[in-house]
């Protein structure tokens, strides 16, 4: 139940086969290759204030980020990059346009990866000299190939941004690196558009094998963002296409790292957290379903541990969801509910008081399966 991702080799439906990728590493965090897929989110503040930055990062590691990018557009943010590097716990990503310099100054200062187009880096010289500075620090890349600022020639070649043109683009740029014999790259080709991100991606998975990071770019607000993207990147990662996303999002940052979580814990590609199952509500509720799933999302933020939790407002679906997750609750009558355990009647439960005692049980369960893990890890050993 807690890992609903394992139930695949009996429900051939929720399988995903992932394309195959050759991996790379972004500092201690594997990228592709059968890695887990990362969830990652870029701060926005100015990188030169050090201090508000980050605060912003440890924000996003206590959200679960794997990678964090910054952006470098000036000499003071570079100069600031080495103590933000040394404070983060998560290996960060300099974002990187126009200037080479600060390519060089980025990975001088420990940046994990360099996000850059090579096309707009300047001269083959320059771009030797960024890609020499990558290997000198143990550097990856990321080649960023945006529809909203493609080259001029591939406008004027295929007359408006489109799968072509995008995948075109990527693929020259990635044979820049190669040709300087850098192969630790992975690669996006993100739009605003889902439509037309969703067929680049798929186009660009079958021409190269490099690991892809995914995303819509400048999704919008955190409402329709969410369902923009969700629609993009979820199509792709039930295709199995996809070692690292970002949810782009004109929100809190946190927000980013949220959205993709849950993105992925709904394909069962990953799972971290509680995984809430609640209904709509309707007539038939035996307590506020919708005030209370509030409540208990923000009460129980703290747990990482991958589990499940079914909160529905009565008997109707209320006992058979609960057949499927780690801990429910199901509304009654006369001001009391049931808590299951393990899919099983546990005990009667006064609405009064009913949301201190699942947080109880989730964070007992919680302990049980850490405890669990802790056991099979040390007979391994």
């Amino acid at each position: 139940m807690s890992d609903p991702s394992a139930l695949g080799h009996v429900r051939p439906w929720r399988h995903i086969e992932r394309r195959p990728s050759r991996q790379i590493m972004v500092g201690a965090v594997p990228v592709g290759g059968g890695a887990p897929i990362t969830v990652q989110s870029m701060t926005n503040t100015p990188t030169s204030d050090a201090a508000a930055t980050i605060d912003q990062i440890r924000q996003l590691e206590e959200a679960g980020a794997d990678i964090v990018r910054v952006s470098c557009p000036d000499e003071d943010s570079t100069a600031a990059l080495g103590a933000i590097v040394r404070a983060s716990k998560v290996p960060l990503v300099a974002d990187i346009h126009f200037h080479y310099r600060r390519g060089i100054e980025a990975a001088q200062a420990g940046a994990a990866c360099l996000r850059i187009n090579p096309g707009n880096i300047g001269s083959s010289e320059r771009v030797r000299e960024v890609v020499q500075a990558a290997k000198d620090h143990g550097c990856s890349m990321r080649i960023g190939v945006n529809a909203g600022s493609l080259e001029k020639e591939l406008l004027e070649k295929y007359g408006e941004p489109c799968p072509d043109a995008m995948v075109e683009s990527a693929l020259n740029h990635a044979r820049i690196l190669q040709d300087h014999d850098f192969h630790e790259f992975k690669i996006s080709v993100k739009a605003s558009d889902p439509f037309l991100t969703v067929a680049a991606y798929h186009q660009l998975a079958e021409a190269i094998d490099c690991p892809l990071h995914v995303g819509v770019t400048e999704a919008g607000p955190l409402r329709t963002g969410t369902i923009k993207s969700a629609i993009a990147m979820g199509n792709l990662l039930w295709a199995g296409i996809g070692d690292t996303i970002r949810v782009s999002l004109a929100a809190d940052p946190v927000e980013e790292i949220k959205v993709g979580f849950d993105m992925l814990k709904s394909l069962g590609l990953r799972h971290r957290g509680v995984n809430i199952i609640a209904c709509p509500s309707c007539a038939r509720q035996g307590f506020n379903v919708i005030e209370t799933v509030g409540v208990l999302e923000e009460r129980l933020a703290h747990v990482t541990t991958p589990m499940s939790l079914s909160i529905i407002g009565c008997v109707v679906n209320g006992p058979g969801e609960a057949l499927y997750t780690d801990v429910g609750f199901t509304g009654g009558g006369k001001g009391a509910g049931m808590i299951y355990l393990n899919g099983k009647i546990a005990h009667k439960q006064a609405n009064e008081g009913m949301i201190d005692e699942i947080v109880a049980q989730v964070e007992a369960k919680a302990a049980e399966l850490e405890a669990a893990r802790a056991d099979q890890a040390a007979a391994a050993e």
